[in-house]
């Protein structure tokens, strides 16, 4: 059932963006809070994983950081700059891999540890260098202005 819940969130996520952009729906409204809605999703499945899988805190951790820090951050650029930055290539792969390394510890209940240790460093390693890549671009947006 949890995996079901994950995967429909993904799949309406995905078309949301579709028809958005398909029948040119795209709001800054939209670019601003469909992101808050799949990092609720993400934390919550997160947050029930940690129970039995300590070393997803981490990640946990680092997303709930990185995204205060770039909403912080982006309500700074949308303030000075009055744009609203979507999502980049990196931010969408490490969604990809996000959501690819929950399913596998749902699916794969009794998951090796090697196995479950090492997608969750590929994740945190992806979500770090996404995390800074994001600061980079709303700080350079908000200095430049």
């Amino acid at each position: 059932m949890t995996l079901l819940v994950l995967v429909l969130s993904g799949i309406t996520d995905v078309a949301d963006g579709f028809i958005a952009r398909k029948f040119n729906m795209v709001s800054d409204f939209g670019k601003a809070f469909d992101p808050v809605a799949d990092k609720l999703t993400q934390i919550g499945v997160m947050f029930c994983l940690v129970k039995r899988f300590s070393f997803m805190k981490i990640p946990l951790v680092i997303l709930v950081v990185k995204e205060l820090f770039a909403g912080i951050t982006g309500l700074i650029t949308i303030r000075k700059t009055g744009k609203v930055m979507g999502a980049v290539w990196h931010g969408k792969l490490t969604t990809v891999l996000l959501y690819s390394m929950m399913a596998l510890h749902i699916v794969w209940f009794n998951i090796p540890e090697r196995i479950s240790d090492i997608s969750i460093f590929l994740c945190t390693i992806m979500m770090l260098t996404s995390a800074v890549l994001y600061g980079i671009r709303n700080i350079e947006m908000i200095r430049s202005n």
